[in-house]
C-alpha cells in the first residue's frame, strides 16, 4: 500500500473523471467506489494511473475549484503518447494552456511533457538548450520535432 494518495475533490464528476483517467494509462483501475445509499452517486472512487494510488472525492456544493498550483505530470516516451493523452484531456471542454499544460474538463490541471524535452533543455550545449527552451515557451501542446529543429537551429 502506497503511504501518501492524491485526493482529488470534485463536485459531483469523480467517478467520471476517474473512468477517463484509468482508460488513459496502463496499470491502471479503478480499485472501489463508496457510493451514497445502494444505488446513489459515488462520494469517494479509489483509482490507480499506473500503479499509483489516487482517490477521488464528490464534495458537492463546495466550490473550491481546481488550480494550476497543483497539477498532475506526465511523463511520455514519444509525440503519439503526447497527442494521445492531450487529446483525451482536452476533448468535450478541456482547455489548452502554454508549455504543455492543459485543464480537463472537471478543472484539474495536467503537465504533457515528452522525456525529449527534458533531454533537449539539459543539453550540454547551452545554445541547443536555449533555442530548445525559447521553442517550448512558444507552445500549447509539446511538439518533439519542432523542438528539435529549434534545438538544431533549423527553421
Amino acid at each position: 500500500m502506497q503511504k501518501i494518495d492524491t485526493c482529488l475533490w470534485f463536485d459531483h464528476e469523480a467517478e467520471e473523471a476517474a473512468t477517463l483517467y484509468v482508460s488513459l494509462f496502463d496499470d491502471s483501475a479503478i480499485t472501489h467506489v463508496t457510493r451514497e445509499g445502494d444505488d446513489g452517486p459515488a462520494r469517494w472512487v479509489g483509482f490507480t494511473l499506473a500503479g499509483q494510488a489516487f482517490m477521488a472525492l464528490n464534495g458537492a456544493g463546495t466550490e473550491r475549484p481546481f488550480t494550476e498550483a497543483a497539477s498532475l505530470f506526465v511523463h511520455c516516451r514519444d509525440q503519439s503518447e503526447v497527442d494521445q493523452i492531450w487529446k483525451a484531456l482536452t476533448d468535450d471542454g478541456g482547455q489548452e494552456s502554454m508549455c504543455g499544460w492543459l485543464k480537463d474538463r472537471f478543472g484539474v490541471s495536467w503537465q504533457i511533457i515528452p522525456d525529449r524535452l527534458g533531454e533537449l533543455l539539459g543539453d550540454p550545449d547551452p545554445a541547443r538548450a536555449g533555442r530548445a527552451m525559447e521553442a517550448m515557451l512558444r507552445m500549447r501542446k509539446i511538439d518533439i520535432a519542432a523542438l528539435e529543429a529549434a534545438a538544431d537551429g533549423t527553421p
